[in-house]
């Protein structure tokens, strides 16, 4: 949209009786509050639990183990070396397991 800057200018006291005016004309409109929604596209975005995911194909770029991190021999997640709280009979346990 092109602005014409030779326009004269609003002032605060305009800007605030236009949007008074407004939503006087709002309130006056009660169907602008109601949304239709519909029901069938709410559900294509929700997976039901148990659904069969075998024909889908995960998108996400897996990399190895680093050398400066550890599986946890409780939890089973890979955690950065600053999360190790202990070693027992060389099991490596994370922070949040002890």
């Amino acid at each position: 949209m092109a602005t014409d800057y030779d326009s004269p200018r609003k002032t605060d006291e305009d800007i605030n009786e236009d949007s008074l005016q407004e939503l006087q004309a709002r309130r006056v409109d009660k169907g602008t509050g109601t949304i239709d929604i519909d029901p069938d596209e709410v559900a294509e975005g929700m997976e039901l639990p148990g659904a069969d995911l075998s024909g889908e194909e995960l998108a996400v770029r897996v990399l190895p183990r680093q050398s400066d991190e550890f599986t946890c021999s409780r939890c089973f997640l890979v955690h950065h070396r600053s999360q190790l709280a202990e070693q027992r009979a060389g099991q490596l346990v994370c922070k949040e397991c002890t």
